[in-house]
């Protein structure tokens, strides 16, 4: 039996990154957020969370890979993130945090 993922469990931090920047222009704001976590959970938790209109999620999966850092090998962690579109004219404001 699969346990209950609370409404804060499946967000997990927004994602601020030079390219998550450039797409909150079109609206777009990037989290990380839980493996187990679906565009419809996901669409449901942020719009009773931020209380925002929903338009669409798309969902990345960030693979776990090795990168070379000063000689020595190093396991650079994988992670889902959700890519959110909001309606036009709606913002959510990173900086307050939940």
């Amino acid at each position: 039996m699969m346990e209950k993922l609370h409404l804060y469990d499946k967000i997990l931090s927004p994602l601020v990154t030079e390219k998550s920047t450039n797409l909150s222009e079109q609206n777009k704001i990037t989290f990380k957020v839980h493996s187990k976590a679906n565009k419809k959970n996901l669409k449901k938790n942020i719009e009773k969370i931020f209380k925002v209109n929903v338009t669409k999620v798309n969902i990345v999966n960030k693979k776990t890979r090795y990168k070379t850092t000063r000689g020595k090998k190093v396991k650079v962690k994988g992670f889902k993130k959700a890519i959110i579109t909001l309606k036009k004219g709606q913002n959510i404001d990173l900086t307050t945090g939940i």
